[in-house]
């Protein structure tokens, strides 16, 4: 992983994200190994690696933005998975639509909407 002076976790504003694989992402000139929530706020690590840890704990951080996306993208890494009902629900009360689909999928949507400028996040689970 490669560490620029802005990165420790967390790079503030909206970024596209340039690649995808490996284990990880790359986005503002930087890599990261690992899973990202990329949020109106910036891109953070995110401590999730499958479906199983999709919680609502896991998905905090979007629901303590303080601008919450309007949509956030889920990608559940190489295959799709439901959400937990209670997870669902929390989302449904914060009035933040879901969409679940695999990283891939979910990362090109996510830099589509962005660059439509519209409200968007994504929960990206990091794939090979």
């Amino acid at each position: 992983m490669s560490e620029g002076a802005r990165y420790q976790g967390f790079v503030p504003g909206r970024h596209l994200i340039d690649a995808y694989g490996a284990g990880g992402f790359r986005f503002a000139d930087m890599s990261h190994r690992g899973s990202i929530l990329a949020l109106p706020s910036g891109i953070r690590a995110w401590s999730v690696t499958s479906p199983a840890e999709f919680t609502t704990s896991a998905f905090e951080p979007v629901f303590a933005e303080e601008e919450p996306p309007e949509v956030l993208l889920i990608g559940c890494g190489v295959d799709i998975a439901a959400l937990p009902e209670r997870t669902r629900w929390r989302f449904k009360e914060a009035r933040i639509r879901i969409d679940v689909m695999q990283t891939g999928a979910a990362a090109r949507t996510y830099n589509i909407m962005l660059a439509e400028n519209r409200s968007v996040g994504a929960a990206l689970i990091a794939v090979s």
